[in-house]
């Protein structure tokens, strides 16, 4: 997997995923979306706080509209709110042609110097 995308409230991941991560039913098991979705709106988190400060994700939401094989993914996470405590983070998981397969959102706290 490979940071694609970095910058002030955003950050994008591109892996390419094979049949190694599929699930019985031969489609890309949804626990590796939400590690892709996840890492993507974390990074995204990251980019807003000061140096070293510490978060968490205190809750997080996912969907998937349409069914993925393997091939390349690109998960964009974005910080849709950045407040004094709470950060509120989206992830659109994309397929190569650019179809939505995963949309997920997240809740991230700040911890400041815990």
């Amino acid at each position: 997997m490979r940071l694609t995308e970095c910058g002030e409230g955003r950050a994008a991941w591109s892996p390419d995923v094979g049949e190694r991560f599929h699930n019985a039913k031969g489609t890309l098991h949804g626990g590796i979306l939400c590690d892709l979705a996840d890492a993507a709106m974390g990074v995204a988190c990251l980019t807003t706080l000061k140096a070293g400060e510490p978060f968490t994700t205190v809750e997080e939401k996912i969907n998937f509209p349409r069914p993925v094989r393997a091939q390349l993914l690109t998960a964009a996470g974005r910080v849709a709110r950045a407040g004094r405590t709470l950060a509120l983070t989206e992830s659109d998981v994309l397929h190569a042609e650019g179809r939505l397969v995963a949309r997920a959102s997240s809740t991230c706290v700040r911890l400041g110097g815990r």
